[in-house]
């Protein structure tokens, strides 16, 4: 289901402070300005496909800038891709500055501060990529954020139409379908950032990369049942169990960790979500695939340093008081979602 924010139905005086919200939310916390002249107007309208989600954003101007300090307080972590449709912009991280004219794309990546610059009127579209899901180092994102990529340069031909495609019926299909087309989505988006670095792609490690990518969209397809494991994973990609976990020492995971993370993740932001939609501690956990709420607990704890009972009273006090949270809009306009009850939409 499309999620659309917009500040049309805003009164012009607070469209800003609603916009800054939305943004905020439907992204990653940032710092929103904007310079131009009269009552500001902009609309985002986001997708779900698979893990990723899918954004399009129509704006006037602005910049948009995510700071040290908010990378600090949040804990989600994630690859944005920038596709310019209209207008102008600029990416700039790393210390690199990406100009975006239509057709061209950038990378940018959360953990790490970046500043997005528009001077005018602009509809960008975002694929947001959970960093979980990437088979890429860190070492290799870091020379490729802050780079102009387009229509004019090898395999990123490619990648242009799709994310033009994604951004536009990304909504449309059947979940199972969202799931395939996320899959190769990353697929190619990975292979595209092998090129530009230099790469063979058909090359050894590339495979390694693409086949690990498969595997962790595989994982997180299933993360649900409880039976999920090294020997079902293998299995379902025709490799052995000792193949599979030589696959994730090269990450400096392994597979039962991994497994466990990407659990708590999930059961993390469920448990996040305001409480007029927060389902209880055991059926999140149930639903996760863990068997016994105890053992849910300790691990939980183990993780992040405080019950879930104690990560939901912080997160209603993230909801009442946080930087960038909104109780109500306006009168007769619609509330900028927290981004964990926007999973509930999609």
């Amino acid at each position: 289901m499309t999620v659309v924010l917009s500040t049309s139905s805003v009164p012009p005086g607070e469209r800003l402070a609603y916009w800054q919200a939305a943004v905020r939310q439907t992204f990653v916390p940032s710092d929103v300005t904007t310079t131009g002249e009269g009552p500001f107007s902009g609309a985002v309208a986001t997708d779900r496909l698979g893990c990723l989600r899918v954004t399009t954003v129509d704006s006037d101007r602005q910049s948009v800038r995510r700071s040290r300090r908010l990378i600090a307080r949040d804990q989600d972590e994630y690859l944005l891709v920038g596709l310019q449709r209209r207008g102008t912009g600029a990416v700039l991280q790393d210390g690199r500055t990406a100009p975006l004219t239509p057709g061209t794309f950038a990378l940018y990546d959360t953990t790490r501060p970046y500043t997005l610059e528009f001077p005018g009127r602009f509809q960008l579209s975002v694929l947001q990529i959970p960093r979980s899901a990437l088979a890429l180092p860190g070492s290799d994102l870091g020379q490729i954020t802050g780079v102009t990529m387009g229509a004019d340069q090898g395999l990123a031909a490619v990648l242009v139409p799709v994310l033009s495609a994604l951004a536009a019926g990304a909504g449309t299909h059947r979940a199972e379908i969202r799931e395939m087309l996320a899959r190769n989505a990353v697929d190619l988006l990975t292979t595209v950032v092998a090129e530009r670095l230099g790469r063979d792609a058909a090359g050894e490690e590339a495979s390694h990369r693409t086949l690990l990518l498969r595997i962790r969209t595989f994982a997180d397809s299933r993360l649900g049942d409880p039976e999920l494991s090294p020997e079902v994973i293998a299995a379902a990609h025709h490799i052995s169990v000792r193949h599979l976990h030589r696959l994730f020492q090269t990450e400096g995971a392994t597979v039962g960790g991994w497994i466990k993370h990407r659990r708590l993740e999930e059961c993390r932001r469920e448990l996040g979500r305001p409480r007029r939609s927060r389902p209880a501690v055991a059926a999140v956990a149930h639903r996760w695939g863990f068997v016994s709420p105890a053992h849910f607990s300790r691990a939980f704890r183990a993780a992040y340093g405080m019950s879930p009972r104690e990560w939901q009273g912080l997160a209603d006090g993230r909801d009442t008081a946080g930087p960038g949270r909104t109780q109500a809009g306006p009168a007769g306009s619609p509330r900028p979602p927290d981004r964990g009850a926007e999973e509930t939409l999609s």
